[in-house]
């Protein structure tokens, strides 16, 4: 199992990297246009990444009081784009440390609407880098709406075959 979580957090971190270049070659106005999509722009969408990412770390953490970053930040791209990676990578250097038997242990904790759930630490970990994947997957399709003609290749058997 910690294999395969350490792939997938080595993997979130590599995809991650991929669309912030692509994207660090837009002007601001693309980064911000609005886009139909789950999100409102392609800079809402990696807000949202880095919120998630950083909640649930916060939750595996057990913090009390959830910070969500986006509610106090007024950075630049380049500022949001470096907090996700920090972000993820500290994801991986936690599953990289953690002991397998440490990814059976329940956790608990409360959703935005103060419900109380109890998940097993290798299925939040999951969650966490599944939860990417999707989002990515729009941020390619927003991409492709703006015209970038050069989207990258984020596959996760792209990844793993690449690094052959």
């Amino acid at each position: 199992m910690k294999k395969l979580l350490l792939q997938y957090a080595s993997y979130n971190v590599w995809a991650n990297q991929k669309l912030v270049d692509c994207i660090d070659n837009l002007t601001d106005e693309q980064i911000k246009r609005k886009i139909n999509s789950s999100f409102k722009s392609i800079y809402a969408t990696l807000i949202h990444l880095w919120d998630a990412e950083s909640i649930w770390w916060q939750r595996v953490k057990l913090q009390e009081r959830i910070i969500v970053p986006s509610e106090n930040f007024k950075g630049t791209m380049a500022e949001l784009a470096n907090s996700l990676s920090q972000q993820s990578k500290q994801w991986k250097d936690w599953v990289d440390s953690t002991p397998e038997s440490s990814l059976d242990h329940v956790f608990q904790y409360y959703n935005k609407k103060k419900e109380h759930f109890k998940l097993p630490i290798y299925q939040m970990l999951h969650h966490v880098f599944n939860h990417g994947t999707y989002h990515r997957g729009q941020l390619i399709n927003m991409l492709r709406q703006l015209g970038v003609e050069k989207v990258p290749q984020t596959d996760f058997s792209f990844w793993i075959t690449s690094k052959k």
